[in-house]
């Protein structure tokens, strides 16, 4: 190795260093020592601690308030996620015009995303109010409600989940508009253009032309906002307590209460792992899904 090369390795190292030690002591390093954990029935509240293998994994793929927290999970995913990726797109093709002012209307969508979870979290609260909250406000007004009657949106087992799945889509909407925008803007015009003079109409033309050319950005944010979803807490935490009746008792929750409320970390890091595969499990469906999309339209 030359002594230019010698300098260059050096200074590609030295770019790359800090990057790599943050990455090893606060990722790699934490989901070592988390599967380690994992083989012990671990109570760190009185500091017992005894080996058991596979047992916390076997003890959790049988506790039936696991799999209740994992099928919210896919509930609150398979709801929240395609309606947040609609929503999104809409937005996004309505702030793509060419009109005065727009740049406003494309920041104010994404202020939420910069927002505090847990101040967005309590602003929904006060959204969702059984009293004097602006949905039953809004109610009253359509003549839905009466004074003397209101829904308790978040104390109600059937309306709970829903309160999370619409406060979802609206956090999430800014990153989401910003992608679909960015795959919006880099569709070639000229395909507009070719496809308006063989007379397509608009809707012709959002089918044929932007949905095929957004498969790639549309995968981006699918895989993206399931893995959002699927690690769902803060919310969960400042809205629901995972209840009522534990029909939001999500998996991030429920892990967080076997750790930091019954001080299980062993069963806690084992609850983990299994998330862990269940989000790689979910992902690589939808990648090879859409690349069979994407073979479709190539073809």
């Amino acid at each position: 190795m030359t002594r230019l090369q010698r300098r260059e390795s050096l200074l590609g190292w030295a770019f790359v260093g800090p990057a790599t030690a943050h990455l090893a002591l606060f990722a790699l390093f934490p989901i070592a020592y988390a599967a380690y954990v994992s083989t012990f029935k671990w109570n760190i509240a009185n500091g017992h601690h005894a080996f058991v293998g596979g047992g916390n994994y076997a003890f959790s793929l049988r506790e039936q308030a696991f799999w209740n927290a994992l099928w919210n999970s896919f509930r609150y995913t398979a709801v929240g996620v395609p309606l947040g990726m609609a929503l999104a797109l809409a937005v996004a093709l309505l702030v793509n015009q060419r009109l005065r002012g727009v740049t406003i209307f494309r920041t104010l969508y994404y202020i939420p995303a910069i927002s505090s979870g847990v101040a967005t979290a309590m602003l929904w609260i006060y959204v969702f109010l059984p009293t004097n909250g602006l949905v039953n406000v809004v109610l009253l007004w359509l003549h839905v409600n009466d004074k003397t009657h209101t829904t308790d949106f978040i104390n109600n087992a059937s309306t709970a989940m829903w309160v999370l799945v619409v406060m979802s889509v609206f956090t999430g909407l800014g990153p989401r508009m910003v992608l679909y925008l960015a795959g919006l803007v880099g569709i070639p015009g000229s395909l507009y253009e070719a496809a308006s003079l063989d007379g397509a109409s608009g809707w012709s033309s959002f089918k044929r032309i932007t949905l095929p050319m957004l498969l790639p950005t549309s995968l981006f944010v699918l895989v993206t906002s399931t893995i959002s979803a699927m690690q769902l807490f803060t919310p969960v935490y400042m809205i629901t307590k995972g209840g009522p009746d534990m029909t939001t008792d999500v998996v991030g929750y429920h892990i967080y209460t076997e750790a930091w409320v019954d001080f299980n970390v062993g069963l806690a890091s084992a609850k983990s792992f299994i998330l862990l595969v269940a989000i790689a499990g979910i992902s690589i469906v939808q990648f090879r899904l859409v690349r069979a999309n994407l073979a479709d339209y190539s073809a």
